[in-house]
């Protein structure tokens, strides 16, 4: 591969077609590019030839590069950007990343431009699970910032979710080569990363902290004129409490970001899945206000899921998918999910409350959260045998989680898979069930 490959001019690096640039810095550039071959838009990030061509920091660049290569079609989740490519270019070297329309959190970090309490209790849990998926991949990001977490925008501009970018400067705790040390964003670095120590998540979950805490005040916790003086606020001085920044804001919200900072990391969240309950719990036990965002979070719905016995092989990427691809559906007392007779296009999960079943007006069956219903819509090879044999009626007001038979085709492999297993465990344990009744019918009655 030569720099020929790269003709700005004719419109294209690589065999990938610009369409303009987003963004430019001292060390690369950022162009919105056009994958024909995958019908895809793309995010390339290119080093610049000159800071390759630095004497001094020439090297370090390149293995910012190299650290991203690394990663190409590794991390596989909802809310980290994905890479797709890394081209060597001996002159000017590119990434080829997913294209995440929008802005990053940095334009959420003013004053005056603050997004609402719940919203950033919201974006924490979510960086924290996919910070814990990126972790237990091997891997420190080590420069969580505003600015490396995109914030994903409905029509109305508000922010729905955030997929987290720049893994340049991520340390791979399973690589054998030489890593570069003490990189980062000094308002979001640790004391121990400061020093070069040997880093685990802590050191992240305490940036992610400092993320929280501009997002919520308006001001990182700690702001000086110079390099040294915040460096010894960051080595001595205890951030300024959240409560008297923001109204809004009480202690419980104070106590778990100011957990996340603390000086010493046996201090702060053992692990991200701690960090990230501690999170959700603000919003459970309503210590955010909810005047904003009234309707069911994404992490509400994401713990429901966890706490289900159905999904209890799930991992954590497969329950974002169900999270965001299934359809969220609240019946009455005595709604029908089905009807005898009547063909079946969906299948239901009960979540919360309960249903039951009617075969010829006799009830057979009374099913709750975590079991499932109409799978034959899903699971039946034709239509004949999609037709429901039974009444399915709300016996509790229910929350269910259903899919259709081509909304489950936009699921991963791996998250058919989870479910076809699912299903099995269902139709066997209905099986034995139905094995007992016949077997001892006193027993059963």
């Amino acid at each position: 591969m030569d720099g020929i490959d790269i003709d700005l001019d004719a419109g294209m690096i690589g065999k990938y077609r610009v369409i303009k640039r987003l963004g430019e810095g001292a060390t690369s550039e950022v162009f919105l590019c056009r994958d024909d071959f995958n019908e895809r838009d793309v995010a390339i990030k290119r080093v610049r030839a000159a800071a390759l061509g630095d004497a001094v920091d020439g090297p370090v660049y390149a293995r910012f590069f190299a650290a991203e290569a690394a990663l190409v079609g590794r991390l596989q989740h909802p809310n980290v950007v994905q890479i797709f490519d890394a081209v060597p270019d001996p002159t000017s070297p590119y990434v080829v990343m997913e294209y995440v329309p929008g802005t990053t959190l940095r334009s959420y970090c003013r004053a005056d431009h603050l997004l609402p309490l719940e919203l950033v209790v919201e974006i924490g849990f979510k960086c924290a699970m996919a910070l814990g998926y990126v972790y237990r991949q091997g891997l420190i990001h080590r420069d969580v910032k505003p600015a490396n977490i995109m914030a994903i925008t409905n029509a109305a501009g508000v922010v729905t979710d955030i997929k987290i970018t720049d893994f340049g400067s991520a340390l791979n705790m399973t690589a054998e080569s030489t890593q570069i040390h003490q990189v980062g964003s000094l308002a979001y670095m640790s004391p121990e990363q400061l020093d070069g120590q040997v880093l685990d998540c802590r050191a992240d979950i305490y940036a992610l902290g400092a993320v929280l805490y501009h997002l919520i005040a308006g001001r990182p916790p700690f702001d000086a004129p110079s390099q040294a003086v915040m460096m010894n606020q960051i080595y001595n001085q205890a951030p300024t409490p959240l409560a008297g920044l923001r109204s809004g804001v009480n202690e419980a919200v104070d106590e778990v970001v100011l957990k996340a900072l603390a000086k010493d990391p046996k201090d702060r969240y053992p692990n991200w899945d701690a960090f990230a309950q501690a999170l959700s719990g603000l919003i459970a036990d309503h210590k955010v206000p909810r005047g904003h965002i009234q309707g069911v979070l994404d992490s509400e719905r994401f713990n429901l899921l966890r706490s289900l016995d159905f999904f209890g092989s799930f991992g954590d990427v497969e329950l974002w998918e169900v999270v965001h691809r299934a359809k969220w559906q609240r019946f009455p007392f005595g709604h029908a999910l089905y009807r005898r007779g009547e063909e079946g296009r969906t299948f239901h999960i009960i979540a919360q409350g309960s249903v039951e079943v009617y075969r010829n007006n006799k009830r057979v069956a009374l099913l709750g959260a975590g079991t499932s219903v109409g799978e034959m819509a899903y699971l039946a090879p034709s239509p004949e045998l999609r037709r429901h044999s039974t009444d399915v009626v709300v016996a509790e007001t229910a929350t269910t989680i259903s899919f259709t038979p081509e909304a489950m085709q936009q699921l991963s492999p791996t998250g058919r898979h989870l479910f076809d297993e699912a299903f099995i465990r269902v139709l066997v344990r209905r099986l034995h069930a139905a094995h007992e009744a016949l077997a001892h019918p006193r027993r059963i009655m």
